[in-house]
């Protein structure tokens, strides 16, 4: 790491914690473990006397089902919507776990199985033929060999034949090479080893797993979080981190944020906080999605104007993420606006409508 890096593994942002946790772990552990479960439990969810951060906002149970499947060595699948931080909980239960969370595998139409498991350096191969030096070993192969979590994002936007090749791995615990010849042949797991796949729900259908594979692996669901005040809070210490990182002295005004916040919630939902009927947009308006607009407006403000970002600056940052999907989301926004109009920060997205293009 230069220094430089737009955003570290988990491993190497929240390196001193897990440093205090392995010290004060006298727990026992899983075989192949970094931490014990209790250990890697407050890595999660933070713990106040060892200074560990809270870094998952949702159900604690989640987390203690998530960790005994992975102590169990069976697969762990994380679905939910979009932007409910499926990959990022998947990074730090690796991270907690392995002591890694870079031994990942990108899920998509073009990924092949040479990517997941293994490939070869073909300037060694034609001069010495198949051997361990010609032999690249793909974050699957490696997993196992060095008892590993291994992460598998958007499992299901591969294609079916390509997501089975897990199936030996996950059932006999075995990789086999055929190329090589002798022991050298067959990569057997090592303890610690396992998969933590990530799927969201708007895909489901895409590739749909086989039934064989799916047995292989425990689900659970990560929900979008319930909670008004708790994502507020999220969203403005998440965005006030990434406006710091962008070089952005201001941090983002909470009366902003809430409005945008209520605004996701309510075209998420369908409703708003009183129960009166909202038009639902087709695009994902996700805790993650809200991050990112929060970023933008602090971003555009400071930039352009030396201030914090306004409302109008809120207005032309919603465009990009409700028009995504389907084009009439532009019109369901400006809809919203025009019923929003009562308050100030209302009333100045009410006037600032006309930023929305169309």
């Amino acid at each position: 790491m230069n220094g430089h890096a737009q955003r570290p593994p988990a491993e190497i942002r929240h390196a001193g914690e897990l440093a205090r946790l392995r010290e004060h772990d006298t727990d026992d552990r899983p075989p192949g473990w970094a931490l014990s479960l209790r250990a890697a439990r407050r890595f999660v969810l933070g713990d106040e006397k060892l200074g560990i951060s809270r870094k998952f906002v949702g159900d604690p149970s989640l987390i203690d089902r998530s960790l005994v499947t992975l102590a169990t060595n069976r697969g762990l699948m994380l679905v939910g919507e979009p932007g409910t931080a499926k990959s990022l909980l998947s990074e730090l239960l690796a991270a907690a776990v392995s002591g890694t969370s870079t031994l990942t595998i990108q899920g998509g139409a073009a990924t092949t199985e040479d990517q997941i498991k293994y490939s070869w350096n073909y300037a060694l191969l034609v001069a010495e033929g198949p051997s361990t030096r010609s032999l690249v070993p793909a974050p699957l192969l490696r997993g196992m060999a060095e008892g590993k979590v291994v992460r598998f994002e958007e499992i299901t936007r591969c294609p079916l034949e390509v997501q089975d090749c897990l199936l030996s791995p996950l059932s006999d615990r075995v990789l086999a090479v055929p190329e090589l010849s002798g022991p050298e042949s067959m990569v057997f797991a090592q303890e610690g080893f396992t998969i933590l796949a990530t799927a969201n729900t708007r895909d489901r259908g895409v590739n749909e797993m086989s039934a064989a594979l799916r047995r292989r692996f425990n689900f659970e669901t990560v929900f979008p979080i319930a909670d008004f005040d708790t994502e507020l809070a999220l969203v403005e210490a998440e965005a006030g981190a990434l406006l710091e990182r962008s070089g952005v002295t201001a941090p983002p005004r909470r009366d902003v944020l809430e409005v945008l916040v209520t605004t996701f919630r309510d075209l998420r939902q369908g409703h708003t906080a009183r129960g009166d009927a909202t038009d639902r947009l087709s695009g994902v308006m996700s805790t993650a999605e809200a991050v990112s607009v929060a970023h933008a407006v602090g971003v555009r403000g400071w930039f352009l104007r030396r201030e914090p970002g306004t409302a109008a600056d809120l207005v032309s940052c919603l465009a990009g993420t409700a028009a995504k999907d389907n084009p009439e989301d532009l019109a369901k926004l400006r809809r919203y606006l025009e019923r929003r109009r009562h308050g100030d920060q209302w009333q100045a997205l009410y006037e600032a409508r006309h930023l929305l293009p169309g």
